[in-house]
């Protein structure tokens, strides 16, 4: 099938982890008490909080006070816990961060160039994120490249589901309305590979430096690597530089 839609993952497939585990995650554990602060009566924010609470008090039978929510949330980051409530909170902190200049991502090198070639040739692009839809919009926002939310048509998160469940990318699927074997779902991570091409997708790993291939999927080294009008043809691709 000709692909018509490219949904890809963030870390390790178009920026380094690096970005996520050293900068970002960093500043909202140092920020968090001083934002739920400031912040705490802010809409969004007590609809992350409560969601939260929902959770400690479903596993642990005893609903936490507000007081007790930012060493619950810390250790969650610790864990990095894929917790939709979290993530929110984690992206309306770096929004801040975004705003004050305080970092800029800087995505591979054959990103931006790729990605505007395949908007220009009719492609829908979307990113599929543990990161929340905001935090994921922030990004592309910000990029050393320039503001790369036009390229986009549509971000999803964990509200949609679990990266490793083949559910999510059903779901997915029927929001783009378009048949799964006509989506192409790029990810440096195998398990997340497996359940979209349960759910009909077709899939490739992206084999950036640092990450180990798998046996199981198609594999590129870069975007500039991969010729959608291939896709299926699991023994033409090339090998990671």
């Amino acid at each position: 099938m000709t692909i018509r839609c490219v949904v890809m993952d963030i870390e390790g497939t178009i920026l380094p982890i690096t970005f996520v585990r050293e900068t970002l995650f960093p500043y909202a554990h140092h920020h968090l008490d001083r934002f739920l602060a400031d912040h705490r009566d802010d809409g969004d924010v007590r609809r992350w909080l409560l969601l939260c609470q929902d959770t400690v008090a479903q596993e642990e039978g005893v609903r936490p006070t507000e007081n007790q929510l930012p060493d619950i949330l810390r250790r969650w980051m610790t864990q990095d816990r894929k917790h939709t409530g979290l993530k929110g909170l984690q992206g309306l902190i770096w929004e801040e961060g975004y705003r004050n200049g305080a970092f800029a991502p800087e995505l591979y090198d054959d990103v931006t160039d790729t990605l505007s070639a395949w908007h220009v040739g009719g492609l829908q692009l979307a990113l599929y994120s543990s990161g929340s839809a905001q935090a994921q919009h922030l990004l592309l926002t910000h990029t050393t490249t320039g503001d790369l939310t036009s390229l986009f048509a549509h971000y999803f998160d964990t509200e949609i589901g679990l990266k490793a469940d083949a559910a999510s990318y059903r779901r997915i699927a029927e929001q783009l309305a378009l048949p799964p074997g006509t989506i192409l779902f790029l990810s440096d991570i195998e398990a997340e590979l497996d359940a979209a091409t349960m759910a009909g997708f077709q899939a490739m790993q992206i084999v950036r430096p640092g990450t180990k291939a798998g046996t199981r999927h198609p594999i590129a080294a870069r975007f500039t690597d991969i010729d959608l009008t291939r896709v299926g043809s699991a023994n033409t691709w090339p090998a990671p530089r």
